[in-house]
């Protein structure tokens, strides 16, 4: 049931942040990191399962299983994006190699905190747009792209559609496992430091 419900809502969020992605890479700068937060609004607008945008509201028990089930999702989204784009757009092979070179560059640690600002990023805008406020989710995804912090479904792709000499390095799973952790905290941390608050 719960694969049944979740996965396609989650292949396919992984596919609209892949759409997103690829105009990033296509387009590059202020442009690109703007026409990205297509993907997320198409995500919110039907209702689909991102780990960032989920990993922020679950309760402390019954969710985990479905949290792995939504990143796995995702991630299937972006593998099936990235066969395609690398096929039939193989120009975004090159700037994609750029990033992922770009993350073995700074390591695990690096990663995983620039994906905890991305986290935080991501709920916060969702938060809002969960309210009917959209700016926030508009202007969110191009401040995490232009601050350089990292998207473990985003980075999922452009890993994904990068020459596979590049990928199978050992570090790349170190450096990929780290973000989707970052994510995680980022995406509780302001529930984790209002939690005495709420009490």
């Amino acid at each position: 049931m719960l694969i049944r419900n979740t996965l396609p809502l989650s292949i396919l969020a992984g596919i609209c942040i892949s759409i997103g992605c690829v105009v990033n890479l296509r387009t590059g700068g202020v442009a690109g990191a703007v026409l990205f937060a297509f993907g997320l609004t198409t995500v919110v607008y039907y209702g689909l399962k991102l780990y960032t945008g989920t990993a922020g509201f679950i309760r402390r028990k019954g969710d985990w299983s479905m949290l792995l089930t939504v990143l796995g999702g995702n991630i299937l989204g972006c593998l099936l994006t990235a066969w395609l784009i690398a096929y039939a757009q193989p120009d975004c092979i090159e700037p994609a190699s750029k990033i992922l070179a770009g993350r073995i560059e700074k390591g695990p640690w690096a990663c995983a905190l620039l994906a905890v600002g991305c986290g935080f990023i991501m709920t916060t805008a969702v938060e809002f747009a969960r309210k009917d406020k959209m700016l926030p989710l508009l202007l969110g995804v191009p401040v995490f792209i232009l601050c350089g912090f990292t998207h473990s479904i985003a980075d999922a792709f452009y890993f994904l559609v990068s020459p596979k000499e590049l990928l199978l390095q050992p570090e790349v799973m170190v450096i990929y496992v780290s973000e989707v952790l970052g994510n995680f905290v980022g995406c509780n941390l302001y529930r984790w430091t209002t939690l005495s608050v709420q009490r």
